[in-house]
C-alpha cells in the first residue's frame, strides 16, 4: 500500500494506493461527507476489485486531510477530485479509470465523470435525498452520467433509492445507509459488475 499527498487548490488531498498484480483499470472511491476511507463497505469494494485485478485509490478531500469533518462546499470537493483523478491517470499511464464512491463520494463521481473522462461510476448508497425530504431530490446528477453506473443500495436507506435509468442499473441489498449487513453482498455486486464493465476495454 502507497499513500500519496496531491497538492489541490484547496488544499492537499491524499490517496491510498491498494495495487493489483497486474491491473488492467484504476478504481477511484471517495469517501462520505462525515466518514473516511476506513468504511467497511469501501474496504469490501477495494478487496474485491484487487481480487480480479483493479487497482483502487481510496481518496481523501482535503477537509478531511485538514482534520475538518464538515465537508466543504460541491465545487470545492468536485475541483480537488479532478486534480487527484488527473494526478493518478498520469501514474496509471493508459489504463482506464473507474470513478466512484460511498454517499457524498458517490454523488463527487457522478458529477465529475465526464470531466474526468470516467468509463464508468461506481455509486455506494447514493443519497437520493436528504433524509425524511424526498423532495430535494438529487436524481438528476446519477442521470446526467453518460457511462455504465452501478448503484449499490440498502433497502431501508433514510436517504431514499434512486431510479434505474439507460446507463445506471440498481442493486438493493438488506441494510440501511452504511451498507453493512450485507458486505459479501456489495463485495459481490462490484466485483461482478466491474468484470462485465472493464470486459469492453481489455
Amino acid at each position: 500500500m502507497t499513500t500519496l499527498e496531491i497538492d489541490t487548490g484547496y488544499g492537499p488531498a491524499r490517496a491510498e494506493l491498494h495495487c493489483a498484480e497486474e491491473g488492467t483499470a484504476v478504481l477511484l472511491l471517495g469517501h462520505g461527507a462525515g466518514g473516511g476511507i476506513g468504511a467497511k463497505d469501501l474496504v469490501a469494494v477495494t478487496r474485491a476489485a484487487q481480487a480480479i485485478g483493479v487497482h483502487v485509490a481510496l481518496v481523501e478531500q482535503p477537509y478531511r486531510v485538514a482534520g475538518r469533518r464538515a465537508p466543504a462546499p460541491a465545487n470545492q470537493l468536485d475541483s480537488a477530485w479532478l486534480t487527484v483523478a488527473d494526478e493518478l491517470a498520469e501514474r496509471f499511464d493508459g489504463l482506464p479509470l473507474v470513478f466512484g464512491g460511498r454517499s457524498s463520494g458517490a454523488r463527487v463521481a457522478c458529477r465529475t465523470a465526464s470531466a474526468g473522462q470516467a468509463v464508468a461510476v461506481l455509486c455506494l448508497a447514493f443519497p437520493e435525498h436528504p433524509p425524511g425530504r424526498p423532495e430535494k431530490s438529487r436524481q438528476a446528477e446519477l442521470d446526467a452520467v453518460e457511462v455504465p453506473t452501478l448503484v449499490v443500495q440498502g433497502e431501508r436507506d433514510p436517504f431514499g433509492r434512486p431510479k434505474a435509468g439507460p446507463h445506471h442499473e440498481i442493486v438493493v441489498l438488506d441494510g440501511d445507509h452504511t451498507l453493512t449487513a450485507d458486505l459479501d453482498g456489495v463485495s459481490r455486486a462490484a466485483s461482478e459488475w466491474l468484470t462485465r464493465v472493464l470486459r469492453l476495454f481489455s
